[in-house]
């Protein structure tokens, strides 16, 4: 078996590491604590101009501190290897980590534009993990497994590489790329801390989602932590029998325990749940799914945000995955109806991306 390669560690990791922890740091190397603030605001500053991805560009700091940090201290936790634009506006990024493992991110422009012509928002989808264990049917990521963490330093990465190449500021951010976030809580949770910290305001809280496939020991600590996030589940069925087969992680925590823990987590935070819905050809867009998804969803405030099904033929599925198909537009728009009749609130997700593999599901890593 070919030995996997390990993270690089001779250089201190300071993307990810809270004002405190950059405080300690220069304790360290026998340097003041206003000094972590300096890096700190640098490192995040709001303004994207002002922001540095080297220490030769921390010009406030003496030559001497910038030569030392080159020395012992590492900054950037991501290489970009490729990027691909859809015809779109839809960017998908190939990043290399440290230690040569890949992951993909996606910027993704609204369809909605203003007066000037530039999209409304501008939404990043950021992937937690390299690759992912819960092996959901109808998921790309699926097909590469599970191969560890993402540090929080190359989940913050992600979003500062890629706002280096949009002239507009990044207005929103979903943790929906590659991986389960709730698998890698602590890092997520960190990132977010800074993220919205008050010395780098890079986004409000409310601009942050994280989806999950249903972890509900997650979902009740972002409940008791009171998390300034919004929450999103990925539900796609509205039978634990059907569920299962798309998503094995509904063997453990079936369409009951994931109720009763949305339930919980909105009267903890008094905010709405988000619940998405890929529609698959005959399997979960009937109007007896519409009428069962209504009855799961008014149990608290919520909306249902439904998703074209993107075929991942790319990655050579089999099983139940091999026959899913999408949903006619015809059917799509009978079951949206159908859904609006019921008093549900509906959003439909577009397929931003989709000519380059960067669609909801698609991140596999595609060479082509």
């Amino acid at each position: 078996m070919k030995a996997q390669p390990t993270l690089i560690t001779e250089k201190k990791p300071l993307l990810g590491l809270l004002p405190e922890e950059l405080t300690e740091y220069c304790r360290e190397i026998g340097e003041p604590r206003y000094r972590a603030q300096q890096i700190f605001r640098r490192l995040y500053a709001a303004d994207a101009e002002v922001r540095v991805a080297e220490f030769a560009a921390m010009s406030e700091l003496p030559r001497a501190l910038r030569e030392k940090l080159t020395e012992t201290a590492q900054l950037r936790a991501l290489e970009l290897v490729r990027l691909q634009e859809s015809t779109d506006g839809t960017k998908k990024f190939l990043f290399r980590l440290v230690d040569g493992r890949e992951i993909e991110t996606v910027l993704i422009p609204s369809e909605i534009v203003e007066e000037n012509g530039e999209p409304k928002r501008l939404t990043i989808c950021v992937s937690t993990q390299v690759g992912c264990p819960l092996n959901c049917q109808f998921c790309a990521t699926a097909s590469l497994k599970l191969k560890r963490n993402l540090t929080t330093g190359e989940i913050l990465d992600q979003f500062l590489t890629a706002q280096q190449y949009s002239t507009k500021p990044i207005t929103n951010l979903v943790f929906m790329g590659m991986g389960e976030p709730m698998l890698n809580y602590d890092n997520v949770m960190k990132a977010v801390q800074i993220f919205t910290h008050e010395s780098a305001q890079l986004l409000g809280p409310r601009r942050i989602t994280l989806s999950t496939s249903g972890l509900v020991e997650g979902i009740k600590r972002m409940a008791d932590e009171n998390s300034p996030i919004k929450l999103a589940l990925s539900l796609h069925a509205t039978t634990d029998g059907l569920r299962t087969e798309l998503m094995p992680i509904n063997k453990k925590y079936n369409l009951q325990m994931l109720g009763n823990a949305l339930e919980y987590y909105y009267r903890k935070t008094g905010s709405p749940i988000t619940f998405e819905y890929i529609l698959f050809e005959g399997v979960n867009d009937s109007d007896e799914d519409a009428r069962r998804l209504q009855r799961i969803t008014r149990r608290f405030p919520s909306k249902v945000n439904v998703i074209p099904f993107h075929p991942i033929d790319f990655t050579n599925p089999e099983g139940i995955a091999k026959s899913l198909k999408p949903t006619s537009d015809a059917q799509f728009q009978s079951f949206i109806h159908r859904l609006r009749e019921l008093d549900v609130t509906v959003m439909i997700r577009s397929s931003s991306g989709k000519d380059i593999h960067a669609a909801c599901g698609q991140l596999a890593l595609a060479k082509e």
